[in-house]
């Protein structure tokens, strides 16, 4: 990951040296632990609770989900700690990440995750902790990552302006990352609405995360075409960024899943000509996007395909395979509850199986990053650089 270039200063005394050392030689292990971590816990969560809702019934699956969710909550839970000591021990790194235009948007993944969990917390969790302790903790997560979410999605685009440089060259998917979380806090919202009182509460509810489906959706649709004549303008993009591509499917099949929901709890929460808007519109929009997402991943598995011949290696960026598709899942399955049609049903079922796919081929190279060091490790100098002062420090 590239780093922004920060300001020279006057050289440390050796008293402020040795201190510094004394907190890296702490917690060395998170001070390269960037915010693009979180997508380990979105891409996780998304596993379980696009499978809490396939088709048909097989025996064990649901249990199986409900697993994959727990090891989400945990995944969240190790990250935050270890985020919360990134930010305590090495404030410089952080800000750092947040002056780069290549890390800053990955803050929307903080966002994302808090929400994932939390759905799947009344969608899968309930089941092992009982419905009023998944309202509870979903309503925490919903909350703090809905916030989160709505600071990203204004604060990294002013970064972008005022203080990152960015050229028309530069431009990628990952842009797209602080503007969906909104989106994801529209889909996961509607689950709360029933556990609301009758009346206003859940309407405003409701309404909230129409306005916030809206927000993401015209902010995607400014920022998208950007990054598709990126593409068709500049050539590939870089070999580790590839995966990225598939970032353009979370706000296609995030915002199905969203009007999907919204027709689901719309009767009895708002009049009811306005609920059968709702089913029309989930049916009306759904059916194109779904469309366009299918062309989209058909042409981000190309890149992906031509760039994994070429030499393409394993990075956190694999991590794309995951939870934006997962929304796709997600979709399919909201437009075979309104529609009826067996076809969405196998749409969901193929979708799926590439998402179990891609999990575990990216978890399986996190893991073995992780133990061997590989992925905490700082980004190394180029070769005939000189090596830093700090590095040699006995």
């Amino acid at each position: 990951m590239v780093t922004a270039a920060q300001p020279r200063s006057p050289s440390p005394s050796p008293s402020s040296t040795a201190a510094a050392g004394q907190v890296t030689r702490r917690v060395p292990a998170v001070r390269h632990l960037g915010p693009n971590w979180y997508a380990c816990v979105m891409g996780t969560a998304i596993v379980g609770t696009a499978g809490a809702a396939l088709p048909g019934h097989v025996a064990g699956l649901r249990a199986a989900c409900t697993a994959v969710w727990a090891l989400s909550l945990v995944l969240l839970v190790v990250l935050l700690t270890a985020r919360s000591l990134h930010w305590l021990h090495h404030r410089d790194q952080a800000r750092a990440h947040l002056l780069d235009p290549s890390a800053a948007p990955f803050y929307g993944c903080l966002s994302m995750a808090l929400l994932a969990v939390g759905g799947g917390a009344l969608a899968l969790g309930r089941d092992w902790i009982g419905t009023p302790a998944a309202v509870a903790l979903d309503t925490v997560l919903f909350t703090a990552g809905t916030v989160i979410g709505l600071a990203a999605a204004v604060a990294v685009p002013y970064l972008m302006a005022v203080r990152h440089r960015v050229e028309p060259g530069q431009a990628s998917p990952v842009w797209l990352l602080p503007l969906v979380a909104p989106m994801v806090s529209a889909a996961v919202g509607p689950l709360l609405v029933p556990h609301l009182p009758a009346g206003q509460p859940r309407e405003t509810l409701l309404l909230a995360c129409v306005a916030m489906f809206g927000m993401s959706l015209f902010a995607t649709l400014v920022t998208l075409p950007v990054v598709f004549g990126r593409l068709l303008t500049g050539g590939p993009l870089p070999l580790a960024l590839t995966p990225s591509l598939f970032l353009v499917l979370g706000p296609l099949g995030q915002s199905t899943t969203a009007v999907g929901k919204f027709a689901d709890v719309a009767p009895g929460v708002v009049p009811g000509p306005y609920a059968e808007g709702f089913a029309v519109f989930a049916v009306l929009y759904g059916v194109p996007v779904t469309g366009f997402a299918l062309m989209w991943l058909a042409l981000a598995a190309a890149h992906v395909v031509r760039a994994r011949r070429a030499g393409m290696r394993f990075s956190m960026t694999w991590w794309s395979f995951t939870f934006p598709v997962g929304t796709c899942v997600t979709g399919a399955e909201a437009l075979a509850r309104e529609t009826g049609l067996v076809v969405y049903d196998g749409l969901t079922v193929a979708l799926y199986a590439l998402l179990v796919a891609a999990w575990a081929v990216a978890a399986v190279h996190t893991a073995r990053g992780l133990f061997s060091g590989v992925l905490l490790a700082g980004p190394r100098p180029a070769p005939g650089a000189p090596r830093p002062a700090t590095a040699r420090t006995t």
